[in-house]
């Protein structure tokens, strides 16, 4: 069973939750709650992967785009974090966020170092699934119908594996210039599979986003991604695609979370 502790963060409506894993990892989870009573049918939630890195833009955001009297309905902010408090702690986001592949597939790292040990999406996705999603549905009223998970390079990735793997998780998907070179491509090959078997079943949307200035595969992957979800239209998957003029690849964050209490509420 997973263990959470909550300890107080920084603002009021600011929390930092310990949680171990069912597999014995820990993790820690920001999450920013509404001072707003929630709306009839509960909050909407967003679910940020690289939490050091993505929950505090974020969730400014939101407490921005969310005041009253115009703003957007309030929404739970959930950023997962690791230990080490790494914007991006490469050992743990290559372990969680990817699928697995022959490492002959993989490209050199520009470190020199081997690649950590990777291919735990799956495991990852049980543990949001099984575990993080009802601790929070405990804490505070949940809209079923306007949850949504982003992610960012690697974590696109996992955005994109998640949509493919488990579409009943989310809503709305978020995939910000996802690695979809891993594996030599091994995301389209889902894709192309979820497109065979996808009966349509329940609306879902994905943000696809990227910045215009990001390396060459980078641009190429997210256009292929773009150019095969397009026919997933007439069944109920709406794909948005929003490329960045004049931002790189990580410049490119705070353009794209910007834009998430909008995609949430479309």
């Amino acid at each position: 069973m997973s263990n959470m502790t909550g300890l107080p963060y920084r603002q009021e409506s600011y929390f930092e939750l310990q949680m171990t894993s069912r597999r014995k990892l820990d993790y820690r989870i920001l999450v920013a709650a509404p001072m707003d009573e929630p709306p009839p049918n509960g909050y909407a939630v967003i679910y940020a992967l690289d939490g050091d890195a993505l929950f505090q833009t974020l969730a400014e955001a939101v407490k921005l785009q969310t005041r009253k009297p115009k703003g957007f309905d309030p929404i739970v902010v959930i950023g997962i974090g690791y230990p080490s408090r790494e914007p991006f702690d490469m050992d743990r986001r290559c372990r969680d966020f990817t699928m697995p592949v022959n490492e002959a597939s993989l490209p050199s790292r520009s470190i020199g170092k081997p690649w950590p040990t990777s291919g735990h999406a799956d495991d990852f996705l049980d543990f949001i699934e099984q575990e993080l999603k009802p601790a929070i549905a405990k804490e505070w009223p949940i809209n079923a119908g306007k949850q949504a998970i982003v992610g960012h390079s690697l974590g696109g990735l996992f955005t994109l594996h998640a949509l493919f793997a488990r579409p009943h998780l989310f809503t709305h998907y978020v995939a910000g210039s996802p690695s979809v070179w891993w594996g030599e491509n091994e995301i389209l090959k889902e894709l192309d599979m979820f497109k065979e078997t996808w009966k349509g079943e329940y609306p879902l949307n994905l943000l696809l986003t990227i910045g215009a200035e990001e390396l060459p595969d980078m641009l190429d992957g997210a256009e292929q991604v773009f150019e095969r979800m397009k026919g997933l239209a007439a069944s109920d998957i709406h794909t948005n695609y929003v490329k960045f003029a004049e931002e790189e690849h990580v410049s490119v964050l705070p353009a794209m979370l910007s834009r998430l209490p909008r995609f949430l509420n479309s």
